[in-house]
């Protein structure tokens, strides 16, 4: 089933938001019934109990840290002289970049800071997001050669992207969009939740962990042998 999101004076085909863009991630405490509309703050996020050599616990607190992976829209092969790294998109594509901004626009998940490829059709993709949504257009950007070589190569996304997370971001930045290319970012968002993520042109994947850092939220999930748990799925519009 499908519905009409408005962004701006433009009105885009997209699946409906609720239910069906929901899964409940097998890591999390327990299942989530709603989405978190709200920016995250740290005062509203769960605390990590540390023990201290005299044996006292301590409360600390953690922020909500939310990461974006997002696969470019789809991209035109019309002109199969032009090399991979420089295709632009298709129409469908540029429907869908709209689509998509629209959809995380209205679930507030806007990100602070953009990592993305410095490919065209990614950078295309980004270009039509912050046409359609001031919030884009707002995030700090930085274009990063190694995310459209690096997804080609097994085993090393999700590595790459989370380096890339703490080196870019800040303490007080909580929600990171890293645009990029399968079969790297399929891979690196499975890496990160724990569990299979398909991700086809245009979709995102949406996670959620805590940490004082984004290195803190990295660290702490990765010791805890937990996933990041899964959001929402976004899904492209179908015709």
């Amino acid at each position: 089933m499908k519905g009409l999101l408005r962004c701006g004076s433009v009105a885009v085909s997209s699946p409906l938001l609720p239910s069906k863009l929901l899964y409940p991630s097998p890591f999390s405490p327990r299942a989530k019934t709603h989405l978190n509309w709200r920016k995250p703050v740290a005062s509203a996020s769960p605390s990590l109990v540390i023990e201290t050599s005299e044996g006292e616990t301590t409360a600390k607190s953690m922020a909500t840290r939310r990461l974006i992976i997002l696969r470019h829209a789809e991209s035109s092969w019309n002109d199969r002289t032009i090399r991979d790294h420089d295709r632009l998109l298709s129409k469908t594509g540029r429907a869908d970049a709209i689509s998509v901004s629209c959809q995380l626009e209205q679930m507030g998940w806007v990100p602070e800071l953009i990592l993305s490829s410095d490919a065209k059709r990614t950078k295309e993709t980004l270009q039509i997001m912050q046409e359609h949504v001031q919030g884009f257009l707002e995030a700090e950007v930085h274009f990063i050669a190694s995310f459209y070589s690096i997804a080609a190569l097994d085993g090393q996304t999700a590595e790459h992207l989370k380096e890339a997370v703490c080196e870019y971001s800040k303490n007080d930045i909580f929600t990171v969009m890293c645009m990029g290319h399968n079969r790297g970012w399929e891979e690196a968002a499975s890496v990160f939740s724990g569990s299979p993520v398909e991700l086809k042109t245009c979709n995102a994947a949406l996670l959620e962990a805590s940490g004082e850092s984004w290195d803190e939220a990295f660290t702490l999930n990765h010791r805890a042998g937990l996933g990041w748990p899964i959001i929402s799925e976004l899904q492209e519009s179908e015709d």
